[in-house]
């Protein structure tokens, strides 16, 4: 990760992916399967690219996939 990459809060993190701000928090605290985060002392940053690639990870073709496509 480069230092450049642009940084989101959680609540555009949320925008960008189309999901709730609790349920990334419930991924980060639940389960290692969310996208990556960083932690800025006590401010929570999405890079951007991190987004992208979780959500292109957790692609399917049809709701009977179970591995990404």
């Amino acid at each position: 990760m480069s230092i450049t990459e642009e940084f989101v809060t959680t609540k555009r993190a949320a925008e960008i992916l189309g999901v709730s701000e609790s349920y990334l928090a419930k991924l980060r605290c639940l389960s290692s399967t969310g996208p990556r985060f960083t932690k800025l002392g006590k401010a929570v940053r999405y890079a951007v690219a991190d987004l992208r690639g979780w959500a292109a990870e957790n692609a399917r073709r049809s709701t009977s996939d179970t591995r990404a496509a």
